[in-house]
């Protein structure tokens, strides 16, 4: 396919929804006539101003408040973080001045962040796995009652916005699998459709999190959290007085930490580099939506050459990704844009970078390994990490998080 057209300007939300509807329409959600937008803007100087803006005062307490809006504590930096807008080296030290107690806990939550994507990088696809990552569900008791104003908002935030208090993402992960059985793939798949922040890493993580896999205790969901972190929802419900989760949900155990199969699992290729590997003189600058941002490694470090994106077709319409999320994705390319040149494609990735020699970051995906050996990459660049993999136990995040010196 050729090059798409050029991006348009980033500061007109509506054109870069109408160029989205134009060129990517096909293979979204809503289809051409319905691409919206979510709650955050895309590109570099919006992820800059969401940090020149960062105060964690106050976080350890109200991380996981959810209504009012204005009393959320949640930082909503995770979409700039999941495209490589801000890396998480740049939040930890960010944060080097905040109160003790809040500094602790906002950094044991990029912490997080970064087992989840050591996790994704050496398991991959297979943390999918039934077999492996997925307990027995309870029988489905009640039917979903599309009445419940708690289930009813938190689904309208999710398709509208693209966004979620983590609070709310175990509400819907735990009332999905743990009250009504359903299988937590499906739901997993529903969250990465429409969350700006959606990666495979996390949000599969926070999935099987919810169900115990790994744990052996699955996150239960009933009223007393509503009433507790939105208490408004529960007043505002017609089904108030004849609440279907009233009492706490049944829910067997999950597998034990033990009976994973993730403690033999080497990782030590899956950190890329750890200093540039180049074997040839690259022409153009492989970007991939694992890194968007000016501090990508491979385009700090080549300044001078052309930028390329594909958007990956055959991904895209087994996908049917949100709009708003390609409309994120767009106007991340178009800010960049203004400083770089910056190509747009369209197709097969290998069809695509065809014929060019390529400076690209290394990503902890498997999906950048597998392009990566379809196309010329001449330049390979580190992944930022924030506790680069090494021999760490992956088995939980805790065993995890012993081995790491951050």
């Amino acid at each position: 396919m050729p090059v798409l057209p050029t991006l348009p300007e980033v500061q007109d939300t509506g054109d870069v929804r109408a160029w989205v509807a134009s060129h990517l329409g096909d293979v979204t959600l809503e289809g051409p006539d319905n691409v919206g937008s979510g709650g955050h803007r895309g590109g570099q100087a919006a992820a800059d101003a969401a940090l020149a803006t960062l105060d964690i005062t106050g976080y350890a307490r109200s991380r996981s408040a959810v209504l009012p809006a204005s009393r959320r504590g949640a930082t909503r930096l995770s979409p700039y973080v999941r495209h490589g807008l801000l890396s998480l080296p740049e939040l930890w030290d960010a944060v080097a001045d905040a109160p003790a107690g809040d500094r602790r806990r906002f950094r044991d939550e990029l912490l997080w962040q970064e087992y989840a994507r050591h996790l994704y990088a050496r398991v991959g696809s297979r943390t999918r796995d039934p077999l492996r990552f997925h307990p027995p569900r309870p029988p489905v008791s009640e039917p979903w009652d599309e009445d419940m104003a708690c289930t009813s908002w938190l689904r309208d935030e999710l398709e509208t916005d693209g966004w979620l208090v983590n609070q709310t993402r175990m509400w819907w992960a735990s009332h999905w699998t743990v009250r009504h059985g359903r299988d937590w793939r499906e739901g997993e798949d529903e969250f990465f459709r429409h969350l700006l922040d959606g990666s495979r890493a996390a949000n599969r993580l926070g999935w099987q999190w919810t169900i115990g896999a790994g744990t052996g205790k699955p996150y239960g969901f009933s009223r007393w959290q509503v009433e507790k972190r939105a208490p408004q929802l529960c007043r505002s419900c017609p089904l108030s007085d004849a609440c279907p989760i009233q009492g706490w949900p049944d829910a067997p155990r999950g597998p034990r930490v033990e009976d994973t199969p993730l403690s033999g699992v080497d990782g030590a290729a899956s950190a890329g580099p750890t200093s540039p590997h180049v074997v040839g003189e690259p022409t153009h600058v492989w970007l991939t939506a694992e890194s968007l941002g000016d501090g990508d490694p491979a385009l700090t470090a080549h300044p001078d050459l052309p930028v390329v994106f594909v958007f990956d077709e055959p991904l895209l319409r087994s996908l049917r990704l949100s709009g708003k999320r390609l409309v994120f994705l767009t106007e991340c390319l178009a800010d960049l844009a203004e400083r770089r040149e910056v190509v747009v494609r369209r197709g097969r990735v290998a069809d695509e970078l065809a014929g060019l020699d390529l400076a690209a970051t290394f990503a902890p995906v498997p999906g950048f390994a597998r392009h990566s050996r379809s196309v010329s990459v001449v330049a390979t660049h580190p992944w930022p990490w924030l506790a680069r993999p090494a021999g760490q136990r992956l088995t939980s995040y805790s065993a995890w998080r012993k081995g790491v010196h951050r």
